[in-house]
């Protein structure tokens, strides 16, 4: 049996930049392991021990995310071995077409009972990956989870959802799409980064992942505005004077009514 992770070899947020136009700027940000996906894998990573089973790390991606760097961040992390798919055709694709990717090599393992992700991608945080890879492997998707046990014929997860705690049993195979709090992931040792290096990598050719599907493309892309400050100053000198000022301004701006009547 086996447990996989779809990881991104994707640029650490703790680089980025924010320009004037406020657009984040991932140009200089070395890319990383996502940290999203990296709870996935320690997640991963405990399961997998608990139930003596293979760990195994996908991914799709431009050309840096088959080179010896990403591949051994990624093995040091906890996984047993790496399958990846990197190509300078892969670089920009969308999600439908990683998630193509993804799904052929989860077909091209087999034996496979779950399959984990970080619930966004610290790029572009669609949160779409997993319920598509989902259902290009026609499996059923949860997110939000917490917590992972396995059982004799499924898994059984725990949900953070607004209303509460929930729990759910699902039979047969699953893409699970970790909440980013699930758990802490532990930084790789000396030990670990010497230990990947000696850990198998599978390489697949961007035929291997199927004919590529028809995707949509980004016209345009514009930042949302809100509406204009008035910048208004109010005189704090008088208390009573600068409090009443600014019901005066709170209701002309419709932010608060009026009180319709006298006490």
């Amino acid at each position: 049996m086996k447990i996989v992770v779809a990881y991104a070899w994707a640029p650490d947020p703790q680089e980025a930049s924010v320009g004037a136009d406020g657009q984040v700027d991932f140009s200089r940000a070395k890319p990383v392991v996502s940290e999203y996906d990296a709870v996935a894998i320690e997640v991963g990573r405990q399961l997998a021990t608990a139930t003596s089973s293979a760990l195994v790390g996908i991914s799709v991606g431009g050309p840096a995310t088959g080179t010896p760097v990403a591949t051994k961040a990624a093995l040091s992390r906890g996984l047993d071995e790496v399958m990846v798919a990197s190509d300078a055709a892969l670089a920009d694709a969308g999600t439908t077409r990683t998630a193509q990717g993804l799904a052929a090599m989860v077909q091209r393992l087999g034996d496979v009972s779950v399959v984990l992700t970080g619930d966004s991608s610290v790029d572009s945080g669609s949160r779409m990956m997993p319920p598509v890879l989902a259902g290009l492997l026609g499996w059923p998707v949860l997110s939000d989870v917490q917590k992972v046990s396995v059982t004799a014929d499924g898994v059984t997860v725990e949900r953070l959802l607004r209303e509460g705690v929930q729990q759910v049993s699902v039979t047969g195979p699953v893409v699970l799409a970790l909440a980013s709090d699930a758990t802490q992931p532990k930084a790789p040792g000396m030990k670990d980064v010497l230990a990947a290096g000696k850990k198998p990598v599978t390489k697949l050719e961007v035929a291997d992942l199927g004919p590529a599907v028809a995707e949509g493309t980004v016209v345009s892309t514009a930042k949302l505005t809100g509406p204009a400050r008035k910048g208004i100053v109010i005189n704090t000198a008088d208390p009573a004077a600068a409090a009443a000022e600014l019901v005066g301004a709170l209701r002309a701006a419709g932010v608060i009514g009026s009180t319709g009547g006298q006490a």
